[in-house]
């Protein structure tokens, strides 16, 4: 990783281009950032204008990485895309891998799936101040142990493990729930929230993989703070089934996708605020309607509608492959990118970054207008 270190801030592709055109005397690419999104289908990150949804190619190609099955994506502040590999159906650990943030060619494994202190199951990641935080969702063993919350060094040496003691932190009640988590993110208190699931072993005789919590960590001190949100909670927060992908928005709160519990539920988007009060939701789809699931979100730049929260759809319902982009307020949507039974690009898309995507509390930063 050393090389990298040495580059400027990501700038994209887009921009690359635009001063390619200029240099030959073509006009400039029109790309004012771009959306970059793991797609599960094909094991490929694949690229679209932020804007207008327009598909720009295979950003990280099939077949010309190591990537099978990407979850957590981010852009380093030296400009490479870190990306959080499951090596589904390979039978071997998870990898942290880098990829050139200019050409999308893999540079290296930033911890390897042989590694002593590899991640077995990578999820969400975050990297805040020179530390990457990884949402380990199981162990590898029998039965799906539970999972880990690591921290790693910038170049990836395993610096400490997070992970909540069963008994005296979470869930510290004496019951038999276990500590999967999944996505992970910096708030505005300076504290790291990571969303959990409870049971990923469909064989056990109680098997149920609904309960969902969102817990807090000291990202400096390396340590469980408490839980945040409850599945047991009132309100809206009852709906916190299988949380996965977690963000703040501009307005401070926190926004989590959450899987419906039954055939009598909906998909849905549950939104807290700062005192770990569900006050809000946003429906996916209807009940009896096709599903819309979405494993994680994203806010990005604001459209004319004043959409800027980022959805993709995967699952197996109609709109599968598509990128909605919502109004907060309204909670009215656009389609940024076509289902993939409508011709889109994208097979089934999970994570996702925008090239100003900050690392660390996944906000969206605009880029500062040039001076006069």
């Amino acid at each position: 990783m050393n090389n990298h270190l040495q580059r400027l801030r990501h700038l994209g592709a887009g921009a690359s281009l635009a001063l390619l055109a200029l240099l030959i005397g073509l006009a400039p690419a029109s790309h004012a950032d771009s959306l970059y999104i793991g797609d599960q289908t094909d094991n490929t990150v694949k690229r679209f204008d932020a804007d207008s949804g327009e598909y720009l190619g295979e950003f990280v190609k099939k077949g010309n990485s190591p990537i099978k099955g990407p979850r957590g994506l981010i852009f380093t502040p030296a400009g490479d895309l870190l990306v959080s590999n499951q090596n589904v159906g390979t039978g071997k650990a998870g990898t942290l891998l880098l990829f050139d943030g200019t050409t999308g060619d893999f540079s290296e494994a930033l911890v390897r799936h042989n590694d002593e202190d590899a991640p077995f199951a990578p999820d969400g990641i975050v990297l805040v101040d020179g530390t990457l935080f990884v949402a380990d969702q199981a162990s590898d063993g029998k039965d799906t142990p539970p999972g880990r919350l690591w921290a790693y060094s910038a170049d990836g040496v395993l610096q400490s493990d997070l992970t909540p003691d069963p008994v005296s932190e979470f869930p510290g009640d004496g019951s038999a729930n276990e500590f999967h988590p999944r996505g992970v993110v910096l708030g505005p208190d300076g504290l790291l929230y990571v969303s959990v699931v409870d049971d990923l072993n469909p064989r056990s005789a109680d098997f149920n993989p609904l309960p969902g919590w969102i817990l807090r960590f000291d990202p400096v001190d390396k340590r469980f703070v408490d839980v945040f949100a409850s599945h047991t909670d009132s309100g809206c927060a009852a709906a916190l089934h299988r949380p996965d992908g977690l963000t703040f928005g501009p307005d401070g709160r926190l926004y989590v996708t959450a899987f419906r519990a039954d055939a009598e539920d909906n998909d849905k988007i549950l939104i807290f605020d700062a005192s770990g009060a569900c006050v809000d939701q946003i429906d996916l789809d209807q009940v009896g309607q096709p599903r819309a699931v979405a494993q994680a979100l994203l806010f990005g730049p604001t459209n004319q509608a004043g959409e800027n929260l980022f959805v993709p759809i995967s699952g197996d319902g109609p709109d599968t492959g598509a990128i909605r982009r919502y109004n907060t307020r309204t909670k009215a949507f656009s389609t940024l990118v076509a289902p993939a039974e409508q011709g889109g690009a994208l097979g089934s898309g999970w994570y996702l970054t925008f090239g100003q995507t900050a690392p660390d509390t996944l906000e969206y930063v605009e880029e500062e207008a040039a001076a006069p």
